[in-house]
């Protein structure tokens, strides 16, 4: 095909690419206004009740008549729900059925806002008053984020009758032992299962009454994160359930500046915990083929200064584009919020203002390169193949203070098999045990880590399938003491006909293995097992804990598992499409050194978006850059980096023309790749009437930087040579 036809079939093809993809979305409560009009694929407008003489319908098409498709999202856990609790809907009061701590203490989301036990009633008024509502206006995806139980509650009259029907006999107080703990913390999983299983089964029932494909997604913060804020949820167990079609995973500076403890010393570690993070929900969803949305937000919900937001989504930002499978974003939570809200200059001001023009260039770069990052086949430099197992039990032994004795510090146990690698440069896997009965959760595992110090497993089928992994040569390195009260609870490997005094007995006798298997390695079928008698947070309280993890680990990888040299680096590295991703680990665990890449760059953390030919990145920092050298096409006009989304593209021999969107009141910045020095550049508004902008041509690259007030109306933009 030649060029000019490729043109004309670009340019008929690529618009209904553009109209049917469901790439980038953004949830917002308002209407559609000029100053967060900001461009994704996707708006899910928040919430189904009427507001500032606005009905929902009318929010709805506020944004419909922008060119948006609109789907709805709103809180299953919390809400504006008022109605219900306070007797309107049914004429009773319901606030018994908020969540409620030991001193009786309703815990709240807001005024009259309730963290809310789901029981049966409950469900019925938020399917009839909100589900339909929004089935009845056209919506085919419905989002129900945030299905949160308190670790800390449990003491609500309705939990206690929720407990009794569940259990079949009364409540216990959950402060009083490990057992009752693990009931509570088990019951408030199911409760929240129960209810996703109930909404998006009637959303998708009543869908079809209409003839609509309803799909419904749960925006959720990751099992990690909620384990170690003491928020219980369904998690991993969701995937299971036709109703559900993927998720959204709710990482941000605000989950992954928790604290963590790694040779000795608790503090953020922002990058490492997001990449945690986003591994968590990643492998959550693959091997159940459920799509996932990744979030990242340019703020967060703790009032901060603008730099510290900037550091850290840049993180959390590189954190998630490190995982080349997939390509689906929400770019931003409220954007409203972070486009008009006021927060401080700097961190030792109180001085606070909009957020600044550069930084809101630099963002709008980010996310509009959102719509253009491909999935890959590339993988992040590093040995693959080791990972950490979690399950949704790491969130039923957590609790206010410790019980019986067992405490887990900042989830120590599990960031103790986990950090002492991803700091070693290692890109560190995670298999959820709910999913190891599925063959993809096996492919890319070569090393597994595991521990029953902080997770108890649910159904004893796990260890058939962790049994036949390590038979057909996988290896397996187990931590811990089995010493916490957790495994004597009533569970079945208590119960029935098993006497188990820990999980792991029954999984080591799968394998052969002496029930109480002593600290050592133990051959089964072509694999072998690494039992270490010390619990994972071991490795990571104090200084230098981790060798013995680290040298059986090395050894497990490269002695038995024959996977290669176990590469121990600071850095990570990732090609993806023509884009360069690069993360430099700090704390010297391997090295000091710098991470430096060579070439033709555009840097899109810089607001001024600079062509660079050497880029160094230092420790504890990040890079996302546009890697001229590998675009593909170089000859096609083309723009390669802007504050800003692109319509209507015209090419032809001699010329190319755009109409640019983004919000208004920000300044577009942009890199275009042009065949030739061009002769002729001009910037219209909407009306025709020229636009002011700034311009400077690169020679070496070929590349035309344009800046320019922004304008959801659109700036058209032609360029002759």
């Amino acid at each position: 095909m030649n060029q000019k036809k490729a043109f004309i079939v670009s340019l008929l093809v690529l618009p209904l690419l553009a109209q049917a993809q469901e790439k980038t979305t953004f949830q917002t409560s308002g209407p559609w206004k000029p100053t967060t009009d900001i461009r994704s694929d996707v708006v899910m407008v928040y919430g189904a009740n009427d507001r500032r003489n606005m009905t929902f319908e009318q929010r709805l098409d506020s944004w419909r008549k922008r060119g948006y498709k609109t789907h709805f999202m709103t809180g299953i856990a919390w809400g504006e729900y008022q109605d219900y609790f306070t007797g309107k809907w049914d004429g009773r009061w319901h606030l018994d059925e908020g969540q409620k701590t030991m001193k009786g203490d309703t815990i709240w989301h807001g005024h009259m806002v309730p963290y809310i036990v789901p029981t049966m009633n409950y469900l019925k008024y938020f399917k009839e008053r909100h589900i339909k509502r929004v089935v009845d206006a056209g919506v085919d995806a419905i989002f129900l984020e945030e299905p949160e139980y308190w670790a800390r509650s449990g003491y609500s009259e309705a939990f206690k009758r929720e407990w009794k029907d569940f259990y079949g006999f009364d409540w216990r107080p959950q402060h009083l032992s490990a057992e009752n703990t693990y009931l509570s913390n088990k019951l408030k999983y199911h409760l929240y299962y129960r209810a996703l299983n109930e909404a998006f089964t009637y959303a998708k029932e009543y869908g079809r009454s209409k003839g609509m494909d309803v799909r419904c997604y749960v925006p959720t913060h990751s099992l990690l994160n909620y384990s170690q804020w003491q928020i219980v949820s369904p998690e991993a167990s969701l995937a299971s359930l036709d109703c559900v079609d993927g998720y959204i995973a709710q990482v941000w500076t605000g989950t992954s500046r928790e604290p963590n403890y790694f040779n000795g010393k608790a503090k953020e570690r922002v990058f490492e915990t997001a990449f945690l993070e986003y591994g968590c929900v990643e492998s959550m969803t693959e091997p159940t083929h459920r799509k996932v949305f990744f979030l990242t937000d340019p703020i967060e919900d703790w009032p901060r200064d603008w730099a510290d937001y900037k550091q850290n989504y840049q993180a959390t930002f590189t954190a998630e584009l490190l995982y080349p499978r997939n390509d689906n974003f929400e770019v931003m939570p409220w954007p409203d919020r972070i486009y008009e809200g006021l927060y401080r200059v700097a961190a030792n001001s109180e001085e606070k203002a909009h957020i600044p023009r550069f930084y809101a260039t630099q963002m709008q770069v980010m996310i509009n390169a959102l719509n253009n990052v491909p999935k890959s086949d590339n993988k992040v430099s590093g040995s693959h193949g080791v990972s950490v197992l979690m399950a949704n039990s790491l969130m039923f032994q957590r609790s206010p203070k410790p019980v019986e004795g067992y405490d887990d510090p900042q989830l120590s146990n599990f960031y103790g098999e986990a950090l002492p690698f991803v700091k070693r440069g290692v890109p560190v896997s995670i298999v959820h045990l709910e999913n190891v009965g599925y063959a993809d959760t096996w492919k890319d595992t070569r090393v597994l880590l595991m521990s029953y110090s902080n997770l108890k497993p649910l159904d004893p089928k796990a260890h058939k399938h962790i049994a036949e992994w390590v038979k057909q040569g996988g290896v397996l390195v187990y931590s811990s003491r089995d010493d916490d009260p957790y495994q004597k609870i009533k569970e079945w490997w208590t119960e029935g006909d098993n006497s188990y005094d820990a999980p792991s007995e029954h999984l080591f006798q799968q394998m052969g293995m002496p029930l109480k298997a002593a600290e050592g390695s133990y051959v089964y079928g072509k694999g072998r097992i690494y039992v270490i008698r010390q619990n994972p947070k071991e490795f990571v309280m104090a200084e230098g804990g981790d060798a013995k993890l680290v040298a059986t680990v090395k050894k497990a990888y490269e002695d038995d598992a024959k996977a290669g040299t176990l590469e121990f680096k600071n850095s990570f590295f990732l090609e993806r499409g023509y884009y360069d991703l690069v993360s430099v680990l700090d704390e010297n665990v391997t090295g000091s050194e710098p991470f430096t890449l060579r070439g033709n760059f555009i840097d899109l953390y810089d607001n001024t978006l600079p062509v660079l030919h050497e880029k160094t990145v230092a420790p504890g920092t990040q890079a996302f850059l546009v890697n001229l050298d590998r675009v593909e096409n170089p000859a096609v006009p083309q723009v390669v980096a802007a504050a800003s989304r692109q319509y209507d593209e015209v090419r032809s021999a001699k010329s190319y023309a755009f109409v640019s969107k983004s919000p208004i009141n920000t300044t577009n910045a942009m890199r275009v790749l042009l065949p030739a020095k061009p002769k002729t550049v001009s910037v219209k508004d909407e009306k025709g009437q020229p636009v002011t902008f700034e311009k400077s041509w690169d020679k070496q690259t070929k590349t035309l930087f344009l800046t320019f007030d922004n304008s959801p109306e659109g700036r058209a933009v032609s360029v002759k040579w």
